[in-house]
């Protein structure tokens, strides 16, 4: 049985030309539609760029979501039958937020705001509060979360319990030094992620510099299974990297004729993390 091709869209991006980074993720989105994806993941903050000096900075480059960005991707969405799931500096009132949009051929399906802040985002975004979206497309249950989320288990954990068969997330990842021959610690986490909730993931990384920091360029699609279906690229370069995901083999939560990922959960040994937020060993 095929399944759905889904796409990672690298891309290089200009700190602060929201205008030319539309205009290169347009072109990458409808490269990866013509190749024949059907979901389409964008990275991380993608049309403003991540190294805000300031809040005011961030203020400056932010959009509603009914601004040119989302907008944008709802026209491409429409015109190429493609889902596109992308991450913005939101506009909202008077708050900023780490954003992400799923958009289809009939607009926004959800907007999720960032729930773990890393490092300096703290200073600049207020944090999300809601749970991953789970959204039923034509295509299967489509969750979204962003970066930093993907480091907490218990996060990953809720829309794997709520059906999601394909995790989107975009990232940026910056380079950090580490064992030769070694993979980023960051496509290892997504691999684990996958393997112990039995659902597909996509994450959209970027490549090139911004204001001192290196991206990885680490983008990689993962299998129920941990195993990387397409990514992340031997020589990181912007352009898209496409696998066939089967979202029906999510549903499948065994490994073996006795275990099943989900069944053999035993919620009531985990209350220590919710109540004290450490778990304390027995003596």
């Amino acid at each position: 049985m095929s399944g759905i091709a889904v796409a990672c869209c690298q891309a290089r991006l200009a700190f602060g030309d929201p205008a030319g980074n539309r205009a290169a993720l347009d072109r990458l989105l409808r490269e990866a539609a013509r190749r024949g994806a059907r979901i389409v993941v964008l990275p991380e903050l993608a049309a403003s760029g991540y190294r805000f000096a300031d809040r005011d900075e961030a203020w400056q480059l932010a959009e509603p979501l009914d601004g040119p960005t989302v907008t944008g991707w709802h026209a491409v969405a429409a015109d190429e039958d493609v889902i596109v799931v992308g991450g913005l500096c939101e506009r909202a009132g008077g708050e900023l937020h780490n954003s992400a949009v799923l958009v289809d051929a009939g607009g926004v399906r959800a907007v999720y705001r960032k729930a773990h802040l890393w490092d300096g985002e703290s200073l600049t975004f207020g944090a999300g509060d809601a749970a991953p979206p789970v959204v039923d497309t034509v295509f299967g249950r489509v969750a979204v979360v962003i970066c930093y989320d993907l480091e907490f288990p218990e996060w990953i954990r809720l829309p794997a319990l709520a059906g999601a068969q394909l995790l989107c997330a975009p990232v940026n990842w910056p380079s950090t030094p580490r064992p030769a021959r070694e993979r980023p610690a960051e496509v290892v986490r997504v691999q684990a992620d996958a393997a112990v909730n039995r659902m597909f993931i996509a994450a959209c990384d970027r490549v090139g510099a911004e204001r001192g920091t290196d991206w990885i360029g680490g983008s990689v699609i993962v299998d129920p299974d941990g195993w990387p279906l397409a990514g992340p690229l031997s020589a990181p370069a912007a352009g898209c990297i496409l696998a066939d995901c089967r979202l029906e083999d999510a549903r499948d939560k065994r490994t073996g004729p006795h275990n099943d990922v989900h069944a053999d959960r035993r919620p009531g040994l985990y209350r220590a993390i919710l109540e004290t937020g450490t778990a304390t060993a027995a003596s």
